[in-house]
Formats: C-alpha cells, sequence, structure tokens
C-alpha cells in the first residue's frame, strides 16, 4: 500500500504523486484515470528497483489537513 496526494493540474488533468517515491508522479484527464495512471506507476518504480537490486522505500508519511 502507497499513499498518493492527488490534486487538479493546471492544465485540467488530475495530478497524482506518491511521496515515498520520489520522481514517481503521474496524471490523468479523471480522477479515476489519475489513480489507474499512478497505480501502473508505482508498480513499474518498484519493480525497476528490484531488477537493479536497490532498496524499495517504505512508506512512512502521514497526511494532516491543516486550517489557516
Amino acid at each position: 500500500m502507497r499513499q498518493v496526494l492527488i490534486y487538479p493540474g493546471e492544465d485540467g488533468y488530475w495530478v497524482v504523486e506518491c511521496p515515498s517515491l520520489p520522481g514517481c508522479i503521474s496524471q490523468g484527464s479523471t480522477r479515476k484515470e489519475a489513480i489507474a495512471n499512478i497505480k501502473e506507476a508505482i508498480e513499474l518504480y518498484i519493480s525497476s528497483l528490484q531488477d537493479d537490486g536497490m532498496p524499495v522505500p517504505e512508506d512512512r508519511f502521514e497526511a494532516a489537513v491543516l486550517t489557516v
């Protein structure tokens, strides 16, 4: 399981990133498409790390919503 951040981009697409995997970012024209795309990106990212014999970072992030 991985935590992801999803938010609307300036171009009208949904942007999704996985903070525990630096540089693992995707997008989609809908939230559903963006989530499907980040799932694939996460799988490929982890597979690439494993193929290279590198450790896979753990998901250690917590989210909080602040009122400012």
